[in-house]
Formats: C-alpha cells, sequence, structure tokens
C-alpha cells in the first residue's frame, strides 16, 4: 500500500455483503479517508460505525458518488447497472459484486490472484465473479498453471447465505419447528431446505442449466482467459448456514504428479492445502467460514479423466466469493501502482 488514503462509498451497505465489506475494510486497515454508505431511501438516517466513528447511511443515487475515489456495489444488478455508469461519470472507480457487467467484453472480471493485470486500461468498472466460481478457482487455477486444464466438471455445495438473509431465517426457522414437531414452513425456497439438498439456483435456462451453471461455466472461462474451455457444471443449495463447497473433476493437457499438484496449490496466494486423508484432514465449510484463503483437499488422480484430479475446494462466499475479492482487487491495484481512473 502507498500512504494514500481514499474516499470509498459502498452500495448496498445495510445488507449482508455490504456489512461483510464494512468489517473487512476495518479488519485489513484499508486506508480510508472517507467512508460514504449507501442504501435505498428507507435506509436512509441509520448510522455505520466503523473505527470508532460514525457514518450516516445515504440513499444511493447519481449525486452521491461526487468526490469518491472507489465504489464498492453490493447490490443487485439492476441497481448497479442504473448506478454505476453515474459513479463513473463523477471519476470513481466501481467494483461490482453482482452480475451485471461480469460478461461485458469491456468490463474485466477479476479474481486477483489470477488475473489482475485485466484492470489495466479498465473504464472505470471492474466486477467480481460469482461466489462459486471465485471459491472453485482458488483450486483449479494453479493446477491448470502447471498441468493446463482442457475439461472440467463442477458440483458445488452451496450454502443459504448465498441467497441472503432471509434464506438464512428460513433454514433456522424450519430448524426450530422440526424440533417443536412444527410444519415447516418456506417461502424463499421451492423446497424445504432443512435436511435437504436443492439442485436449482437461479432460473433454468433452455439448455437446462441454471444461470449459477452458466455463470461457472461462462466465468471461468473468461477469469482464466480460455474461451474454448469445456467446463460443466451442477450447483446444489445445501443446508449450510456460511461457505460454499465443490467438488472439481479437472482433466489436464498434461500428466498430474500429486505432489506436484499439492506443491501447486500450497504455493498459490488464494489457497490452504488441507489434504491428508490418512488423518481425516480436509478442508469443511465451517472451518473455513470468515477465511481469506479456500481450503483445498481430497486430491487424488480421477479414475474416469486422462490426466485427470479430483479435489475438494471450501470457500466463504461471502468474503472470497464477494465482499473481500473487491477489496483484495482495490488493495492489489493500489498496491502495483495501477490507475483507479478509467482510461481515457
Amino acid at each position: 500500500m502507498n500512504n494514500k488514503s481514499y474516499r470509498v462509498g459502498i452500495v448496498g451497505a445495510t445488507g449482508a455483503v455490504g456489512q461483510e465489506l464494512i468489517g473487512l475494510l476495518q479488519s485489513r486497515e484499508f486506508p480510508l479517508a472517507e467512508l460514504r454508505p449507501m442504501a435505498s431511501a428507507r435506509s436512509v438516517g441509520r448510522v455505520i460505525a466503523l473505527g470508532g466513528k460514525s457514518y450516516p447511511v445515504v440513499e444511493a443515487c447519481a449525486e452521491a458518488f461526487a468526490g469518491l475515489d472507489i465504489a464498492f456495489f453490493a447490490a443487485e444488478g439492476a441497481i448497479a447497472k442504473a448506478l454505476a455508469p453515474e459513479a463513473v461519470k463523477r471519476g470513481c472507480l466501481v467494483l461490482d459484486k453482482s452480475s451485471a457487467f461480469r460478461m461485458q467484453a469491456d468490463v474485466p472480471l477479476v479474481v486477483p490472484e489470477i488475473n489482475l493485470a485485466a484492470t489495466q486500461g479498465h473504464r472505470g468498472i471492474i466486477a467480481s465473479p460469482n461466489c462459486s466460481t471465485a471459491i472453485a478457482l482458488m483450486g483449479l487455477y494453479p493446477l491448470h498453471r502447471s498441468f493446463g486444464v482442457k475439461r472440467v466438471f463442477f458440483a458445488t455445495y452451496q450454502s443459504v447465505s448465498g441467497t441472503g438473509a432471509d434464506a438464512i431465517d428460513e433454514l433456522e426457522a424450519q430448524t426450530q419447528a422440526y424440533a417443536k414437531g412444527e410444519p415447516l414452513l418456506r417461502k424463499v425456497y421451492p423446497y424445504q431446505i432443512f435436511q435437504n439438498l436443492i439442485p436449482h439456483i437461479d432460473s433454468f435456462g433452455a439448455d437446462g442449466y441454471t444461470g449459477e451453471e452458466t455463470k461457472m461455466r461462462e466465468e471461468s472461462r473468461k477469469i482464466m482467459g480460455l474461451p474454448a474451455l469445456k467446463v460443466s457444471a451442477t450447483c446444489v443449495r445445501v443446508p449450510v448456514v456460511r461457505a460454499h463447497s465443490a467438488v472439481v473433476n479437472a482433466e489436464f493437457e498434461r500428466p498430474v504428479d500429486l505432489a506436484a499438484a499439492r506443491a501447486a496449490i500450497a504455493g498459490f496466494a488464494g489457497a490452504e492445502l488441507v489434504d491428508d486423508p490418512a488423518n481425516k484432514v480436509y478442508p469443511t465449510p465451517l472451518d473455513f467460514s470468515r477465511k481469506v484463503k479456500c481450503g483445498v483437499g481430497r486430491l487424488r488422480s480421477d479414475t474416469a479423466l486422462e490426466n485427470g484430479l479430483s479435489f475438494w475446494v471450501a470457500g466463504d462466499n461471502l468474503w472470497k466469493g464477494a465482499a473481500l475479492n473487491s477489496i483484495q482487487i482495490a488493495e492489489a491495484m493500489i498496491r502495483e501502482g495501477i490507475p483507479l481512473q478509467p482510461s481515457a
């Protein structure tokens, strides 16, 4: 980091990801000159406490971005589409966690451990990937660097916090109702989530894949710079409160040596190797909640794929899958001297 401090706005500051952003800005000692929390009109007047100071929530509107250096967007895509261009017009770098701009050709889609160079020459908006994509790539990308990925199958196990606070409440209410012998009510999900799995995240497309599964395919290709990569994903909602997990089965161009694969994971900035099956040591979502790195374990030769490797990844969907990744992009750009202002 340099010695400069930055005027920062957070769109969606009162939501789950917005609250994680605020906490991470404090714990990571991000150089703040000003914090401007933004939300809908109904949240105006609320106060955000950070570092012994109080910051009033202001309404998210075009004029609210005046004078800011960076705006973290932790809101729905429709809000990002409406307000991100307004922030850019006012000289503000937008770091957006929604899907609004991810696949737009002139918008970098960035995981800083993988493709920070994509931020060079940005036009004011930088997108952060879908939570399951970011977490799974913390295991896949270092292996790609070593062996050259050719084809990949993802199966995700995604926590209810990925849906939002209402989903967390629904899981808790169903758990309590079960314990009391009462009916289990549902509003958020099409099926009961307590003691259940739901193989349906986002809407179904004409090809039978859900939006979440399509995001994993297209975003993995863009982030790794592999537009022809063969990807198939199945995304499942599970009755876990926080942190996502994924099974990854990947086929590589070159033979995979297990020792070299473990070394590649251990040497990668975004991953923690947790792989000692003889002693029942592997990453779990509970262990990787509120952790910066994603855990990678269960590495083994894939018995169905040539030059194949199977492994398991667990990571915090609200951190690496959302808030943390956006902050890491800003930190890395500042550290590397990449201009926050868009290219002319």
